[in-house]
């Protein structure tokens, strides 16, 4: 993971944080890209591919919570969408 981008993209206000603030961000078509944590529960897993698969949006889930959120410096962060085009490009 490129942490370093990921640091830059939420100090620049391009993420949105959690569950519930992507699928909002995905229902306006403002994230290009979603990163889910492999370790989310079951129901959160199924909520966000449900909701990318639907607004045809990329979704990676090859990260650890831990990987996340130390890359935000946030605690228990299981989902991240990318406001930018240029920031998901670096982060695929």
């Amino acid at each position: 993971m490129n942490k370093g981008a990921l640091g830059l993209a939420y100090v620049a206000k391009k993420l949105v944080l959690g569950a519930d603030e992507v699928v909002i961000a995905l229902r306006k078509k403002e994230v290009f890209l979603v990163l889910l944590a492999n370790d989310a529960s079951e129901n959160t897993k199924k909520r966000i591919s449900d909701k990318t698969q639907t607004y045809q949006v990329e979704l990676m889930d090859r990260y650890t919570t831990e990987e996340l959120s130390s890359a935000v410096g946030k605690k228990n962060i299981k989902v991240i969408g990318i406001k930018d085009k240029g920031f998901s490009m670096l982060l695929k």
